[in-house]
């Protein structure tokens, strides 16, 4: 099984620069695979927690290559619930790779353990009688504290129901859950990481060394 490593973020931190630059990005340092997969960026403000910032990514299988380059400028730059990235904020951002596995269909909303599994629901609206899907990555639920019926409320809201949430529309949802590995860097050690494994550090055409490392 493929887990997410160290050279998969440096890879996306790789492609957002190359896009700031419009070039190409370095190869990467990790062998291909078929795995499904996420990206996501978050930006630390004045030393505080990070906040999320982008993330997107895909529950199907594909080329972990082609995978992490799309989702890693996908999330940046097209998650409709933030602005693009700009480059003045990468000293400020860190990086996280999800590489999901053991897909599992659960015996009902509540078959699922906080901080080991993250969840896909379907549902049914009954308000249109529309199919409804949404999906929280293992951490999560753990990060924010939430219960399982928090959590799951929430996806409800995230898949874009604005009705009351009962508990026969609770019962009626398919759950799928899974596990994931991931990794975590901040900008700064990727700057660390390229001025050691390449000798030069990262720049960004026409930008200040200062104003970024």
């Amino acid at each position: 099984m493929v887990s997410a490593n160290r050279e998969m973020v440096v890879y996306c931190f790789d492609t957002l620069v190359a896009h700031y630059n419009n070039e190409e990005a370095p190869p990467p340092a990790f062998d291909e695979g078929q795995h499904p997969l996420f990206v996501t960026w978050k930006k630390v403000i004045n030393g505080g927690e990070p906040r999320l910032r982008g993330c997107i990514g895909t529950l199907e299988a594909r080329c972990i290559v082609n995978g992490f380059k799309d989702y890693a400028l996908t999330s940046a730059l097209r998650d409709r619930r933030f602005p693009p990235i700009q480059a003045k904020e990468l000293p400020s951002l860190e990086c996280t790779v999800s590489i999901l596995t053991n897909y599992e269909t659960a015996r009902d909303y509540l078959d699922w353990e906080v901080g080991t599994h993250g969840m896909i629901i379907e549902f049914t609206d009954p308000d249109y009688n529309t199919k409804r899907s949404a999906t929280y990555l293992p951490e999560i639920a753990a990060q924010e504290g939430w219960t399982k019926v928090e959590t799951i409320d929430s996806l409800v809201r995230k898949a874009g129901y604005s009705g009351t949430i009962t508990g026969q529309l609770r019962k009626g949802i398919q759950l799928t859950r899974y596990q994931s590995t991931l990794f975590t860097m901040p900008y700064s050690e990727y700057v660390a990481y390229v001025k050691t494994t390449r000798g030069v550090a990262p720049t960004i055409n026409g930008a200040k060394p200062g104003n970024y490392w």
